[in-house]
C-alpha cells in the first residue's frame, strides 16, 4: 500500500504504530537539528518530525522540502510533549517520527498561498482551480456536496423512487431562457439543445408508468449570470404519479429535514410555515422573503385616502397604493443617511421615497410633516413608536412591493437584523398562473406552461386569465428560492388550451411539444413534482456567498472557464464537418469598416 492511513485520522490510540502517509507539505518549521513538517491531505494535517542526529541522510532530504511538495513518508507515531500539543487539531496530540521519505513530486512557487482567507482575486483562483481546491474550506465544501447528494439519494430510495437519467442531447423547446445548441454532424443543418431542465422527460416517465422518479440532474441555460446562477447547474429533480400537492410538500420537507440533520445536525421546523403568494407579496414585498427577521410592510392606503399630502391621496385615487416600512430606532439616522436611503430607493425603481421621523415627544419630523396628522398616522401604524423612522413609497402595487421588499432586505443586512445561525424555511403557495407582458402584449406563464390550474379558477382561463391560480409551490430558505414545482397538466385538451392562451399556435405546439401532447392522449396519470437547486442548497449549508464556491469547476460571470480557457475557437475543418460557417469575424470586420 502506498499509504496506511490518512493524515487527519491519527490520534493517541495509534501511538507506537508504524504508519505510511502521503500528502502535500503544508508548512515547515526548522529548529536547527529538528525539522517539523505539516503533512496535509483531504482529511487533515499530521505533524511529522525529522531528527538530524538520528537520521542525517533523511534530514538532508527533508531540508529540500517546500510548500506543496508531494511526499510519502513512513515512521512511528509518538505522543507530542505536553508543551507542543495543539488542541485545535484532531491529530494535535501526536506526531510521526520519520524513518523513510520519498519525494513524489516537487512544486514550483505558487501564484497564491493556499489559506482559507486567501487574498488572491477570484480570477486567479479560478485560473489555478486545482490549487484553490486544495484549500481546507474548498475541500469541506466538496465533501459537504457529496454528503448532501448521498443523503438525498438515501431519503428518496427509502420512499420508493427510481433514479433515472434523462437525455442531455434533446430538442430545443421554449422554456424561458436561451438554449445551448449543439449542431448535428450526422443530420446536417439540425441541432440538439442541452436541457434547461428534465421537465418534459420526467412527465413522459410518469406516462410510462415509472410512478416515482428522481435525478440529480445537470441543466443548462444560456443566460446572464449572478452569484447564485451558472450556465450549467445541478438540480434535484422529482416527479410522482397519483399524488396531491400535500404529498409532494410533505415528502420534500422530510427529505430537506433529513439532509440538514444528517449533514449539519440542524433541526428544521416541522412542518415548514406556509404562505400564499398574495400574503408574502403584501407583507414582505417578495415571493422569496427572508423570514430570519421581522420587518413587515405596512399598508397606508386607507390613511392616504384622507391625507392632506396630495401625492399619497392622488396615487390611491388612481388605483395605486401607499405602503411603508417602520425602521426601529431610525429617527436617530442623520439627514445624510436618510438622503442616501432615498437614492437607494430610486435605484430600486422608486420615483421617490417619503420619510417621517417619529420623535420622542410624539411629533413628526419630515419635509411632509405639515401634511400629516400624527394621531391618524399612529392609528394607521399601531406598531410605530417614538424613535422610529417611517419610509413610504406611493406607486403601482408592483413598484411599491418591489421597492419596499428590496429595502427590507437592505435593512436586514445593514442593521444586522439577520441571525446568521437561524434557518427560516417556508412554502409559498397559490401563485398566479399567468402574468401579462406589456412588451410583447401577451400572457406568459409565471412558472412554465405545463403547470395545472386549480379547479376553482379553471373557468377564468377564457374570461380573465390573470385570475387563474396555479397548483404551483416554491420552497424558500433564508431569502433564496431553492426550488419550485407544481401539479402538471395531464390532459392534452387542457394543455393545448394553455398553449393557445400563451400565443403558441397549434402548429408550433405540435412541432415543439408534439411527443408530449401525444403522450397525454394515451393514458397519462395525474402527476406532479418539484426541482430543487442543489448548488444553492450547498451554498447556504456551507455558509458561502457564491455557488461558484460549491461547484468544482465553475464559469465566470462572462461564462468562461479560466482554467481551460473555454469557450474557444475551433478549426475550420471542424466547422466544415458540421456544415457551419461562422459570421463572427465578418461581423467584426464590418463594424471596423
Amino acid at each position: 500500500m502506498i499509504r496506511t492511513h490518512r493524515c487527519g485520522e491519527l490520534n493517541n490510540t495509534h501511538v507506537g504504530q508504524i504508519v505510511r502517509l502521503c500528502g502535500w507539505v503544508d508548512g515547515r518549521r526548522d529548529h536547527g537539528g529538528i525539522l517539523f513538517i505539516d503533512l496535509r491531505d483531504r482529511q487533515g494535517l499530521t505533524q511529522i518530525v525529522f531528527d538530524s542526529e538520528q537520521q542525517k541522510d533523511i534530514h538532508q532530504v527533508a531540508s529540500q522540502l517546500r510548500n506543496e511538495f508531494v511526499i510519502q513518508i513512513s515512521g512511528t507515531i509518538e505522543l507530542r510533549p505536553n508543551d507542543s500539543i495543539n488542541p485545535q487539531l484532531p491529530t494535535g496530540k501526536i506526531e510521526v517520527r520519520v524513518s523513510t521519505i520519498t519525494i513524489l513530486n516537487e512544486a514550483k512557487p505558487l501564484p497564491f498561498t493556499l489559506e482559507d482567507d486567501v487574498q488572491a482575486s477570484e480570477a486567479i483562483r479560478l485560473k489555478y482551480r486545482y490549487l484553490d481546491l486544495r484549500r481546507p474550506k474548498m475541500q469541506e465544501l466538496l465533501a459537504l456536496r457529496s454528503q448532501v447528494s448521498h443523503q438525498i439519494r438515501n431519503s428518496l430510495h427509502t420512499h420508493g423512487f427510481l433514479e433515472i437519467e434523462t437525455p442531455i442531447l434533446t430538442k430545443s423547446t421554449p422554456e424561458g431562457a436561451r438554449d445551448y445548441l449543439v449542431p448535428s454532424r450526422v443530420n446536417p443543418g439540425d441541432f440538439f439543445a442541452l436541457p434547461q431542465s428534465p421537465q418534459l422527460f420526467k412527465q413522459i416517465l410518469m406516462v410510462g408508468g415509472t410512478d416515482r422518479y428522481f435525478q440529480i440532474a445537470r441543466c443548462f441555460r444560456d443566460e446572464d449570470l449572478r452569484l447564485d446562477r451558472q450556465p450549467e447547474f445541478t438540480q434535484v429533480d422529482l416527479e410522482l404519479s397519483f399524488v396531491e400537492r400535500e404529498d409532494i410538500l410533505n415528502l420534500t420537507e422530510n427529505m430537506i429535514r433529513d439532509v440538514f440533520l444528517q449533514t449539519k445536525n440542524i433541526q428544521l421546523p416541522d412542518p415548514f410555515p406556509r404562505y400564499t403568494y398574495d400574503e408574502v407579496i403584501t407583507r414582505y414585498g417578495s415571493d422569496k422573503p427572508d423570514l430570519r427577521f421581522e420587518l413587515p410592510i405596512e399598508d397606508l392606503s386607507e390613511f392616504s385616502k384622507t391625507s392632506d399630502f396630495k401625492v399619497f391621496r392622488t396615487t390611491v385615487e388612481a388605483g395605486g397604493m401607499v405602503k411603508g416600512l417602520v425602521v426601529k430606532g431610525g429617527a436617530a439616522f442623520t439627514r445624510s443617511r436618510v438622503d442616501n436611503l432615498v437614492d437607494v430607493a430610486k435605484d430600486f425603481g422608486a420615483k421617490g421615497l417619503a420619510w417621517v421621523k417619529i420623535l420622542d415627544n410624539g411629533k413628526l419630523e419630515s419635509v411632509i410633516a405639515k401634511f400629516l396628522n400624527p394621531d391618524s398616522l399612529q392609528h394607521a401604524l399601531p406598531n410605530a413608536q417614538p424613535g422610529d423612522l417611517l419610509l413610504c413609497v406611493a406607486d403601482t402595487p408592483s413598484v411599491v412591493h418591489n421597492v419596499l421588499g428590496r429595502l427590507r432586505t437592505y435593512f436586514g443586512e445593514e442593521l444586522k437584523l439577520i441571525q446568521s445561525d437561524c434557518w427560516a424555511p417556508l412554502w409559498v403557495l397559490d401563485f398566479p398562473m399567468f402574468e401579462y407582458d406589456e412588451e410583447t402584449q401577451r400572457h406568459i406563464a409565471l412558472h412554465h406552461p405545463f403547470t395545472s390550474p386549480t379547479m376553482e379558477s379553471m373557468p377564468f382561463l377564457q374570461s380573465n386569465p390573470l385570475k387563474v391560480q396555479a397548483q404551483a409551490y416554491d420552497f424558500v430558505l433564508n431569502g433564496f428560492e431553492l426550488g419550485g414545482g407544481s401539479l402538471r397538466i395531464h390532459s392534452s385538451t387542457l394543455q393545448q388550451q394553455v398553449f393557445d392562451l400563451l400565443g403558441i399556435p397549434k402548429e408550433e405546439a405540435r412541432e415543439k411539444f408534439g411527443f408530449l401532447l401525444e403522450a397525454l392522449e394515451l393514458g397519462a396519470p395525474p402527476h406532479g413534482g418539484i426541482a430543487l437547486g442543489l448548488d444553492r442548497l450547498i451554498m447556504l449549508l456551507g455558509k458561502t456567498e457564491s455557488i461558484r464556491d460549491v461547484i468544482a469547476f465553475p464559469k465566470t460571470q462572462k461564462v468562461q472557464c479560466q482554467m481551460t480557457e473555454a469557450p474557444s475557437s475551433v478549426s475550420n475543418n471542424q466547422l466544415k464537418e458540421l456544415h457551419i460557417r461562422s459570421t463572427w469575424k465578418a461581423d467584426l470586420k464590418n463594424q471596423e469598416e
